[in-house]
């Protein structure tokens, strides 16, 4: 698995050149590849040999020859038949194997590159955009490989073959073996760019409509309790009008490329054996009836394998199209650079801001400007502060899912841009105003990326966040699935599970975004005091509208566009009168 791993972050994609990125894919496994090719070259050889074994049998019976020599050349054909088996499955298991890899590969590579990858990117990108990036994508890209690799390689087996064998037997025939490649090259020429052009349409339209289908998804609950059922799907179907279209307008082109290609391969190969056999009857070459009989079925099996081939080309270009999307994920420059960077191995949770600010990208004015925050290991921190203040901007900062743009921050008296910032994060937990939780059971949602954490320590983590009872209560214990997002469980249930999690982490840095905003009394009052469980001790990070659940913060610090305007204990900070007074007066009515 560690080899695997290596040989993915090893793996480069070019968007601009698709087509090379392919066979750099293919060259990562040259064994079986060597195999494969030369599996297929030899369960091919019928295909070429075949119109020899034709003509000669044909030319038999012209010149009245023996019985005997007809029934050779059978032998040979059933030898060069019977071994198109073995081969073929050979080449099957080789060629597969390397392409099944390569798309596991690609979505490693996917995966991995989307978790070092900043949170701006992912704030940016729609969840379901990435999705289609990593299934519909890569899936393009096999099927482009098993489809087009076939025809492709045989049209080159039969091409080699043919030429091979005129040369030998009618060399004079030869150029008009010319007339197919270059038609051939002429209506991929031709198709290309405008193919290319509707296939990156069709794919952005895909993409979007698989936004809108996510959006619809994540919004049915507003949806249906405003009773919007009605704009939402106007909403999806509008956009799936616009795949509809783009998609017909590709088809169209794909059938015009289709027709143009038989057309005039059907034409070649029926002036091949026009030629063919007014070179025999006028003699302008000494062709025999048997030669005349392999030149047309050369000719034919050329013409079929081009047509083949071009008729292929709405896949190749849909996989191409495919290559030019997953590398904008894997050519993406906006990572979160930590490796070559100091590891932490323990973390006491002093955290120091000097003079910091940052400002997002597009933004008229600085999210936090000029901040400068001291934070004792074990002080509990609160910040406060209307809509858009920096709440939630200075929780980013410390986590380091965004960087300063001026001034630094240091954890442990060291600078967080020189540490490797994923060895930090290991001490740190984090509860959100919601809990995720993924598919499985209770224990794999709170040991989540433990190894070997023990069943004692899960239960103490899980009765400490005033989850033992309802978990205890579970069809299965802690072995109860929890459904997709944690479905099945309470809103409270699911961050008391989320508590236990951090719990379980023993971290040192806590942080909590809005952790009892969504819950009813009774939930709050229990998530609350597991809460104050799992702060004791550890450096914790408060963000809260409700003025109410931060009175025992060590310290609050209230902020008003980006600047700290004032700081202290809850009754210091009503007793000054300023804006925390004014914003505890306007919660408390």
């Amino acid at each position: 698995m560690p080899q695997q791993a290596l040989s993915r972050t090893r793996l480069v994609v070019d968007g601009q050149r698709p087509v090379r990125t392919i066979l750099r894919l293919l060259a990562r496994r040259p064994g079986r590849m060597a195999i494969a090719l030369l599996a297929f070259a030899l369960k091919e050889i019928p295909m070429w040999a075949m119109p020899v074994v034709t003509a000669a049998i044909v030319d038999i019976v012209a010149l009245d020859g023996e019985l005997a020599a007809i029934w050779w050349w059978f032998a040979l054909a059933a030898a060069l038949l019977l071994q198109n088996y073995p081969n073929h499955l050979l080449y099957t298991r080789m060629f597969m194997r390397v392409v099944r890899d390569t798309g596991a590969d690609l979505r490693g590579a996917l995966a991995e590159r989307l978790q070092s990858l900043s949170i701006g990117f992912h704030t940016r990108t729609s969840a379901s955009i990435v999705q289609t990036k990593v299934v519909r994508d890569v899936e393009n890209i096999e099927l482009m490989l098993q489809q087009v690799a076939h025809p492709l390689l045989s049209a080159t087996m039969v091409l080699l073959g043919a030429i091979v064998m005129t040369a030998v037997k009618v060399p004079e025939f030869l150029p008009v073996y010319l007339l197919a490649v270059p038609l051939a090259i002429g209506i991929r020429w031709f198709s290309a760019r405008r193919s290319r052009i509707h296939n990156e349409r069709f794919r952005r339209e895909v993409e979007g409509f698989a936004a809108r289908v996510g959006e619809m998804a994540s919004l049915i609950p507003i949806t249906r309790a405003h009773g919007l059922e009605q704009t939402a799907v106007t909403r999806v179907e509008s956009s799936a009008e616009e795949v509809r279209r783009v998609g017909l307008v590709l088809d169209m082109l794909n059938g015009r490329i289709a027709s143009m290609s038989w057309v005039a391969m059907q034409m070649l190969g029926v002036l091949c054996l026009v030629l063919a056999g007014t070179f025999a009857l006028t003699g302008i070459l000494p062709i025999t009836p048997g030669e005349v009989v392999m030149l047309s079925a050369y000719f034919t099996l050329l013409t079929q394998g081009l047509t083949q081939i071009l008729m292929l080309i709405p896949v190749a270009t849909r996989g191409l199209e495919s290559v030019r999307s997953i590398a904008e994920v894997l050519e993406e420059p906006d990572l979160e650079e930590n490796d070559g960077r100091e590891p932490v191995d323990a973390v006491t949770g002093a955290i120091a801001l000097e003079r910091v600010s940052h400002v997002y990208p597009n933004a008229d004015a600085p999210a936090i400007d000029d901040v400068s925050l001291d934070i004792a290991p074990g002080e509990t921190i609160a910040f406060v502060g209307s809509s858009g203040s920096g709440k939630s901007t200075m929780l980013n900062l410390v986590l380091g899912f965004i960087r300063p743009t001026a001034g630094r921050i240091l954890i442990d008296g060291r600078d967080a841009h020189e540490l490797d910032l994923r060895s930090v994060r290991r001490h740190v937990s984090v509860v959100p105003q919601e809990s995720v939780l993924f598919e499985g059971s209770i224990r794999d949602n709170v040991a989540y990326g433990l190894e070997d954490v023990t069943d004692e320590r899960i239960r103490q983590a899980l009765v400490d966040a005033n989850a033992w009872e309802f978990v205890s209560q579970q069809p299965g214990g802690w072995d109860a699935v929890v459904g997709e997002r944690g479905a099945r469980l309470s809103g409270g249930q699911r961050q008391r599970l989320a508590i236990a999690r951090a719990l379980v982490r023993d971290p040192r840095i806590l942080l909590l975004d809005e952790a009892t905003s969504a819950l009813d009394p009774s939930s709050e009052a229990l998530v609350k005091e597991a809460l104050e469980r799992l702060m004791r001790g550890r450096t914790t990070l408060v963000v809260a509208h409700r003025l109410s659940t931060i009175r025992g913060a060590d310290r609050i610090v209230v902020l008003e566009n980006g600047h700290i305007v004032e700081q202290g204990p809850h009754d210091e900070l009503l007793a000054r009168d300023g804006r925390y007074a004014e914003l505890h007066r306007t919660q408390a009515g």
